[in-house]
């Protein structure tokens, strides 16, 4: 059976992939299973990938929300668009959770021009840099240029004095973030340069994914028992992650949320920030 991905490639399909991202979703080997025999029925000739996902998401949603939720992650994070910002946010709480000092949205003087900086890091008086490239379509790649422009930023800001998280630091180590992917290329001159790179599936053991099932770092926006709309609004508060909404009444109610469905909601938080 042939499908077609995001990218309009043609490949078979693979179930044992499917089944795979059921299971990572913390979905038991028999729900994954029975999904996947379901969907076996369903699929044709060409489909595609989008809608394969489609199903499984709603067939996941009937047997349980939060494993829905991590299913639906890496459109979640695309979800923190169309601009960026709040992708920016969302960067800068995942430092936090490892004990970093952030600050976003920093201009400063380089020895050549300005350079606005996406997120300042500090962790054990080490300042890093970090330039956010976020995407809307999943099959767009960062390439080598963009490691190379932003290592040229870089070097017209290290080893100045500025005050930043304190009087008289240098930005020592640069960090390049993506939601989608890095080329070959961009890796192995980030690799040679010393950036540090992040995207959805790198490195393997800390990408963005790995990141969020094991420390149960995820995005408001992956909740199903929210609207878009909704979703929208807590952002606007400031809320970037599930897990600021764990015990937490008050925002959800300053979105209007009834108070039947606000139990609803912290079902899934409550759930979701039982990391695996």
């Amino acid at each position: 059976m042939k499908i077609v991905k995001h990218s309009g490639a043609v490949v078979n399909f693979n179930p044992e992939k499917l089944t795979e991202s059921l299971l990572n979703s913390g979905a038991d080997a028999y729900t994954a299973e029975s999904i996947l025999k379901e969907i076996s029925h369903e699929i044709y000739e060409g489909i595609s990938t989008k809608n394969i996902y489609k199903k499984a998401f709603a067939l996941l949603k009937k047997h349980t929300h939060s494993h829905a939720a991590r299913y639906n992650l890496r459109a979640a994070i695309e979800m923190l668009g169309p601009e960026g910002f709040y992708f920016e946010k969302y960067i800068a709480r995942l430092f936090e959770a490892e004990k970093y000092e952030t600050k976003t949205n920093v201009v400063l003087q380089g020895n050549c021009v300005m350079h606005e900086v996406d997120i300042l890091l500090k962790k054990n008086n080490v300042i890093s840099m970090v330039e956010c490239k976020f995407h809307g379509g999943r099959e767009a790649a960062s390439d080598v240029k963009v490691p190379l422009y932003v290592y040229s930023r870089f070097n017209d800001l290290r080893e100045n004095n500025y005050t930043l998280f304190s009087n008289k630091e240098q930005i020592n180590n640069c960090w390049i973030v993506t939601n989608t992917r890095f080329t070959a290329d961009a890796i192995a001159f980030a690799e040679c340069s010393g950036i540090h790179l992040l995207s959805w599936d790198y490195p393997e053991k800390r990408s963005l994914k790995s990141r969020n099932n094991h420390d149960c770092l995820y995005p408001v926006t992956c909740l199903t028992t929210l609207t878009k709309a909704e979703k929208e609004k807590l952002l606007l508060l400031d809320v970037i992650l599930v897990k600021e909404l764990k015990d937490n009444r008050v925002d959800l109610k300053e979105i209007g949320i009834s108070t039947h469905r606000i139990k609803n909601v912290l079902k899934e938080v409550n759930e979701l920030c039982k990391c695996y």
